[in-house]
């Protein structure tokens, strides 16, 4: 069904007895990652903090790059998100994994330890070649437009 690639994971880094990142189901796109932090942190609504993860990984595969994305229920019911949208994790990293989350709610948000409070995902990683030139030499239909440039419909 998917690929399977190895990555070497430590586990808890800070002592804490969370559960390791896993795929809830065989279709699962990405893990759950576990906040592993000595007591529970208040995010007031319009604040950011970073939370440790207690795990770090080494990619057995240098062509990847992990990615941290937000978990729906916790963005939907409590607006608290992957601060930046989305975290990247490069192949060569091999420190612990940390989630920036901010809190768009209205209300503070405790974080308790061992919540799930982020999703890691892997992606196969393309590094292209810049090639600097004066112009393009063919013409599209879209041209230079953007930002809604090519209609509503």
């Amino acid at each position: 069904m998917f690929r399977r690639i190895e990555a070497r994971v430590l586990n808890p880094l800070l002592g804490k007895q969370i559960e390791p990142p896993a795929y809830a189901t065989d279709g699962s796109a990405a893990m759950d990652l576990r906040a592993c932090i000595e007591e529970p942190v208040t995010l007031q609504p319009g604040g950011r903090t970073l939370v440790k993860t207690g795990i770090a990984i080494n990619m057995m595969d240098p062509g990847l790059v992990a990615i941290v994305a937000s978990r729906s229920g916790l963005s939907l019911k409590h607006g608290v998100r992957v601060a930046q949208g989305i975290g990247v994790i490069d192949a060569d990293y091999h420190g612990e994994i940390g989630v920036i989350l901010a809190n768009d709610g209205q209300e503070p948000y405790v974080i308790q330890a061992g919540e799930r409070i982020a999703q890691l995902m892997f992606q196969p990683v393309i590094q292209v070649a810049l090639q600097y030139v004066d112009q393009f030499s063919t013409e599209t239909e879209r041209g230079e437009g953007g930002f809604g440039s090519t209609g509503k419909s």
